[in-house]
């Protein structure tokens, strides 16, 4: 069995990214990382070089910055990292997620367990959104609990918005990817990040989004009701990275709650009632 992982980045420095730590915390169970490095001002590409891995396979491309439609410029150039890719399986990271080093072994397993199963298409990670600091996590509908990340590289499937994959049965209809559970998390620290750094991110985010104003960028304005005090390790590779060892976050007292807050709380008291997740999944779970 073969294992591919890639990503897409451009900018990683200026914009605080973790993408070392990402590309590293995976490296050693996979044959080939193809990195995508989009033409960067703050030496990305210089920082992805200086690491030579030898498993690593450099992609040096231009975005189109006339493409402004619905983010599709991501999908772009995921799909340009995903089809470069030689692996029965491809590990698709964003560059502020982190694998556990505890958990390898588990989705390695989990890709040799359904290798032979054709009806498995996908693997599901588990998510923990980091929000504030690393000693804070997000609990809530509207924040993804599920996504595939590891898709069958022998599949026509493609990331439109860069956000998930379509699977194409015919040239005219498309589909989520059927998935199984990899019995592993991702460890998302993209909020972890200084607001001053998610500000600029958003501002180079938006205007492949149709051009749109970002929102403005400030932590405390949150639910309280859907924080989390983490109470688990963080992956060792992070260790440089965050910082200290804070408390749990605390959200602007002041703030109030909005009508999509409201609605998110209603959902989580119908999850707890009931026993469901009504999170959007872009998947559809065949295995465990």
């Amino acid at each position: 069995m073969k294992v591919s992982a890639f990503t897409f980045i451009r900018n990683v420095v200026k914009l605080g990214f973790p993408a070392v730590e990402s590309i590293r915390s995976v490296l050693p169970m996979v044959d080939e990382f193809v990195v995508n490095i989009g033409q960067s001002d703050d030496g990305t590409m210089e920082l992805v070089k200086s690491l030579n891995e030898p498993k690593i396979k450099i992609l040096d491309t231009r975005w189109n910055d006339r493409m402004l439609v619905k983010g599709f410029v991501y999908g772009q150039q995921k799909t340009i990292a995903h089809f470069n890719c030689t692996g029965d399986w491809a590990f698709y990271l964003e560059a502020d997620e982190i694998v556990h080093e505890n958990e390898l072994d588990n989705i390695y397993d989990s890709m040799e367990r359904h290798l032979g199963n054709p009806k498995v298409e996908a693997l599901v990670f588990d998510y923990y959104h980091f929000y504030g600091n690393h000693a804070t996590y997000l609990d809530s509908p509207a924040w993804y609990r599920r996504a595939p990340r590891v898709i069958r590289n022998s599949i026509r499937a493609f990331a439109p918005g860069g956000l998930y994959w379509i699977v194409l049965d015919t040239n005219k209809k498309g589909r989520y990817p059927r998935a199984a559970l990899a019995n592993a998390h991702i460890y998302h620290y993209g909020w972890v990040r200084s607001e001053e750094q998610m500000r600029a991110k958003a501002e180079s985010v938006s205007k492949f989004w149709d051009g749109k104003a970002p929102a403005d960028v400030n932590y405390g304005n949150i639910d309280p009701m859907i924080l989390k005090e983490f109470k688990g390790t963080h992956p060792k590779i992070m260790e440089g990275w965050l910082p200290g060892e804070p408390t749990p976050f605390a959200p602007n007292p002041d703030h109030k709650i909005s009508s999509r807050e409201r609605r998110h709380r209603l959902q989580l008291k119908i999850e707890k009632a009931l026993g469901i997740d009504t999170c959007k999944k872009h998947y559809r779970l065949v295995a465990g």
